[in-house]
């Protein structure tokens, strides 16, 4: 799947986001082409055209490009971003079928929840001795840490065992606890 994502702040510093996608679907040789724009952190709107070939589709997507470079948009550099890290208390070291169970379905629900809002993408997960870790990078933290609790509520999640921080893409060792509030001690991924 080919896809373009950008951003861009507006004169009253709100970020906005543009993002579009080829994709095919098993067995079949023709796709479809989607476009998904608006505010970050708010629910995108998004427009597709179906049965679109792999020809037509590079054509749409660098017409996409182009028009998003003359609108201002422009997509983010990690450094440009912040990592956000979900953390779950685990009862063993490495994490039981249960535990990878949990890691799966969080992802597989943060990974839409935050792609319809322009608020970062999920890159890895880890057990560490006792922790899981979901790491996501993001533009806005604050609005991804709200979305990422809205995400987990809605879902079910057990919040008892959560923490949630956030540090610069460039300096992972400045994690600052996000959730719960206030910090119960020092957030380290080990």
């Amino acid at each position: 799947m080919a896809i373009i994502r950008t951003y861009m702040r507006d004169e009253e510093s709100v970020l906005h986001f543009r993002e579009a996608w080829y994709e095919t679907f098993e067995d079949e040789e023709l796709g479809q082409f989607v476009v998904n724009h608006g505010v970050v952190g708010h629910m995108s709107k998004t427009e597709e055209a179906k049965d679109v070939d792999d020809e037509t589709a590079a054509t749409l997507l660098a017409a996409f490009g182009e028009q998003c470079t003359e609108d201002g948009f422009a997509a983010l550099t990690p450094e440009e971003q912040h990592w956000v890290v979900i953390q779950y208390a685990l009862k063993s070291d490495d994490g039981t079928e249960r535990d990878r169970r949990l890691r799966d379905t969080a992802i597989e629900a943060l990974t839409g929840h935050l792609a319809w809002r322009g608020l970062g993408t999920v890159e890895s997960s880890d057990f560490a001795p006792r922790k899981l870790n979901i790491r996501i990078l993001s533009p806005e933290v604050n609005k991804c840490v709200s979305a990422i609790k809205t995400c987990l509520r809605e879902g079910k999640f057990d919040f008892t065992k959560l923490t949630i921080a956030a540090a610069p893409y460039g300096d992972p060792e400045a994690f600052k606890q996000k959730h719960p509030m206030p910090a119960k001690g020092t957030f380290s991924l080990l």
